[in-house]
């Protein structure tokens, strides 16, 4: 009997790790396994794959694993790594470690190589353009005109790109307005004395001021958001999460549970960072708690504070921004876009202040968009998504986070129905599972959906041979 195909769109860190798992459990001589992914290594995706050396990851190395029952699987191949030993800024005083970003990508590509090295994994190096079901089976069409037929498919495709403020619509094509703060070279147009206006103050802002800082930029910079919330750093010292949650059924019961939490630590002389440590531990069952509506609730009134809190910088990173703070040459606003345009080399951008009626007018000479992934664009985000959702096949997940996922992993269409044979994986299936951003729960979530598609696999086969049998 011929092997059960699993296609896997998207070769980062999601797919990756979904090909490693599902590899390491079953056999060639039943499952097949093809990677469909542009770029040239498996494991890096848009996260990982960065060049700029003052992109670092996010949490300590000791918290990163693709291995969930190995915590310090990647440590131990830290330790032994001759490219970073050069690295001397990645350990911090305290003995924590926050390598450069493209190194958890080369660690992911390292510990994928020998299913690659003997065909155990396939990467097709392409990108799907479009996947339509033939049959008990999909055909997946390619942008070098090639197909991939498959019984199974795994969609891991990366978040949509940051959304443009409509106030910002109008300079779309204009010379140094940034729409991908990720695009290779995106920022070497900015000069040195260039005043910059970067749209957003998470993560990605903070990503790009280190860039921008790194390249030699000593303009100034503004750093805007309708909250004017800045990413927060990392505890000084360490503790042990603090808090127990879950029985709340509303969003606003929650956040009462949380402010007494925090009282709590406070009293014991505790920071914010082990209840939210806590929290994040906790996702699961608080998410699996809580209403539809109350999920959307969350989302839309304390997702920005629970992201610039959840999300912590590098301390590297937290450096550049306190020091630039201190310097004078950035600044952060709680501020809303109100219009802009280009006159001459410059933008005119007018904005007004939180609580304030009156309108700023600021002139920058670049802006760079790092607002975030455009979650109610996902249906367009890219072309094979976008044919899923043409014919059906997927839809929006209720909570706007990403896709509609049954908790099996499948996805849910747009009458509801789950396809069978059709994994969403990575975060694009948090709307359904919580907290599925960090690389602990995206790893958790990366074996739980290997283990769905091998068991998918084997209803296939059985499939495969119950029509064989007719046929004879």
């Amino acid at each position: 009997m011929t092997a059960v195909v699993v296609a896997i769109i998207g070769g980062g860190f999601s797919g990756t790790a979904i090909a490693y798992h599902l590899a390491a459990q079953t056999r060639r001589s039943d499952v097949e396994i093809v990677v469909i992914e542009p770029r040239e290594q498996l494991g890096g995706g848009l996260a990982y794959s960065s060049k700029d050396p003052a992109h670092r990851i996010n949490v300590p190395a000791a918290k990163m694993t693709m291995i969930s029952a190995e915590p310090e699987h990647f440590t131990r191949w830290l330790a032994n790594d001759v490219t970073s030993v050069g690295d001397v800024l990645a350990r911090t005083t305290r003995g924590d470690e926050f390598p450069q970003r493209s190194v958890f990508g080369r660690y992911v590509h390292n510990h994928v190589g020998p299913f690659l090295e003997t065909g155990r994994i396939w990467h097709e190096r392409s990108t799907a353009l479009n996947i339509t079901p033939v049959g008990q089976r999909y055909s997946i069409a390619l942008t070098d005109e090639k197909n991939v037929d498959a019984d199974i498919v795994v969609v891991t495709t990366t978040h949509p790109l940051p959304s443009i403020p409509n106030a910002l619509r109008p300079l779309i094509g204009s010379p140094r307005f940034i729409a991908d703060p990720y695009a290779e070279n995106a920022l070497q147009e900015i000069e040195q004395d260039h005043a910059v206006l970067v749209v957003g103050t998470g993560l990605t802002a903070a990503d790009a001021i280190a860039s921008l800082d790194k390249n030699g930029h000593r303009g100034d910079i503004v750093a805007l958001s309708r909250h004017g919330y800045r990413s927060r750093g990392h505890a000084t010292q360490a503790a042990e999460p603090f808090g127990s949650f879950g029985n709340d059924e509303t969003a606003s019961s929650l956040l009462k549970t949380v402010r007494q939490v925090l009282k709590g630590a406070q009293n014991q002389d505790l920071a914010w960072h082990p209840v939210l440590d806590a929290l994040r531990d906790q996702a699961p069952v608080i998410w699996a708690t809580l209403p539809s509506d109350e999920r959307r609730r969350l989302v839309r009134h304390l997702r920005a504070l629970w992201d610039v809190h959840r999300f912590r910088v590098a301390p590297q990173v937290e450096d550049v921004l306190d020091r630039r703070l201190g310097e004078g040459t950035l600044e952060i606003v709680a501020a809303s876009l109100h219009s802009a345009h280009q006159a001459s080399r410059r933008f005119k951008v007018s904005y007004r202040r939180r609580y304030t009626q009156s309108l700023e007018n600021g002139g920058f000479d670049a802006i760079v968009i790092t607002t975030g992934p455009a979650h109610a664009a996902i249906d367009q985000s890219n072309p094979v998504v976008r044919s899923l959702f043409n014919q059906g096949l997927l839809a929006s997940d209720p909570v706007g986070l990403g896709l509609h996922t049954a908790k099996t992993g499948q996805a849910i269409g747009k009458k509801g129905e789950i396809a069978r044979k059709l994994f969403i994986g990575g975060p694009l299936a948090r709307g359904t599972f919580g907290e599925l951003m960090g690389v602990p729960e995206v790893t958790r979530y990366a074996e739980f959906i290997a283990e769905r598609v091998k068991e998918s696999a084997f209803e296939a086969r059985q499939d495969k041979s119950v029509a064989s049998q007719k046929r004879n």
